[in-house]
């Protein structure tokens, strides 16, 4: 089996699995764009090695074996993203296709000196979180802009999705990590909303997008 294909599977599996816990064949499929055929022979061999539970008609369960070994990945990805815009001055909108490449790369010790000349980032450029060594990272509570209270004050944290035209299109609005916004009104027909920030006075934003900016309030 190559390591690159597994490696994709179980990271796949962990994602789904922070959001279900009850993943099926199809949802793996889907996701990664292949046949139910062909994820059922992969989860097979995954379930040899000790990365998943799983019966036949049952949801498949990923391992505390395989939650490490997935983390590992998230993390080589997160910290080459952090790399490439922190060091080498790449755009946050151009790292996730080149991350997806780096992550493969298995000398851990490469990784470990890209932590260190980061100054050990908690998170990546979109504001998720970074696992360390063993797996483990802090869960943050942050809500979509699109819930928040008309009249308060709120900072962009993270992200719910980094695609490449959603980054684009903040690089256009000139919304980054830690942009405040002071929510002005909440249209109560199609959800968008009117914000200020920095020198941007009374901006609507959709709520497409607004659901896509995770925010903490401030005072």
């Amino acid at each position: 089996m190559a390591s690159q294909t597994k490696e994709n599977y179980i990271k796949t599996i962990y994602h789904l699995h922070q959001k279900n816990e009850e993943i099926s064949l199809s949802d793996i499929g889907e996701e990664l764009g292949v046949s139910k055929p062909t994820v059922n022979n992969m989860i097979k061999k995954l379930k040899e090695e000790g990365f998943v539970d799983y019966q036949k008609y049952k949801p498949i369960k990923i391992t505390p074996r395989g939650k490490k070994f997935a983390a590992e990945i998230v993390r080589r990805h997160r910290l080459s993203e952090m790399f490439l815009t922190e060091i080498m001055g790449f755009g946050w909108e151009e790292v996730h296709e080149i991350a997806e490449e780096l992550e493969h790369i298995n000398p851990e010790k490469l990784f470990d000196r890209m932590d260190e000349m980061l100054g050990y980032p908690n998170v990546d450029p979109h504001g998720s979180p970074i696992p360390d060594k063993d797996g483990n990272y802090t869960r943050n509570n942050y809500i979509p802009l699109s819930k928040t209270e008309i009249g308060k004050k709120y900072q962009v944290k993270s992200l719910k999705t980094s695609t490449s035209n959603f980054l684009m299109f903040l690089n256009e609005k000139e919304i980054q990590l830690n942009t405040i916004f002071h929510v002005h009104h909440i249209e109560e027909f199609d959800g968008n909303i009117t914000v200020s920030y920095d020198n941007h006075d009374r901006v609507v934003l959709s709520s497409t997008a607004a659901n896509k900016l995770l925010v903490e309030e401030i005072n």
